[in-house]
């Protein structure tokens, strides 16, 4: 099980349960124990460490155990660093042509579109900005292409590996 901090305002917080998006209330009771209250529900979660003699290593997934009547989930808790240096892992060196489908690589704000159909860009012109974890990130095209259509607007909540922007690539 994957989850994804999307925000955090004082106990509210937003977060993706793989990929899936939860708003919750979270209030710590004790020591590795928290009360999370999901539409009017409240359930208290014992969380510990898998590992706890490493120290956490910025930018990595952290193991957790979650204990939550009276079933154990191990979790992996991923800033929005670890899960963009994961899709990078995963996505291989050898993977470098432009897709026709520019997606989401997590959950995250649409902050600013600067193309619209029709513009024809550069490899390394940027797409738009998106946003997770009040951290902001420019997606930039790896090859000459044409915009063919913009699903995502100014503003737009999008989710991981949703479809943002489509594009005809040039050979």
């Amino acid at each position: 099980m994957e989850v994804t901090l999307l925000s955090k305002e004082g106990n509210h917080v937003k977060v993706a349960l793989d990929d899936k998006v939860y708003d919750v209330d979270i209030c710590a009771l004790e020591k590795n124990v928290y009360s999370i209250i999901h539409k009017g529900n409240s359930y208290n979660v014992e969380l510990t460490h898998k590992n706890a003699t490493v120290p956490p290593t910025p930018g990595v997934g952290q193991g957790y155990r979650a204990n939550l009547n009276y079933s154990v989930y191990d979790i992996d808790i991923l800033d929005s660093q670890a899960k963009y240096m994961r899709m990078r892992r995963n996505k291989g060196a050898e993977d470098v042509a432009q897709a026709n489908n520019i997606t989401s690589p997590m959950p995250c704000k649409i902050v600013k579109v600067y193309v619209k159909p029709g513009d024809k860009l550069k490899a390394g012109d940027s797409v738009l900005t998106m946003e997770a974890m009040k951290m902001q990130s420019n997606y930039k095209v790896s090859a000459d292409c044409v915009i063919r259509e913009v699903l995502v607007k100014e503003g737009d909540n999008v989710m991981a590996n949703q479809t943002m922007v489509t594009v005809d690539t040039q050979n």
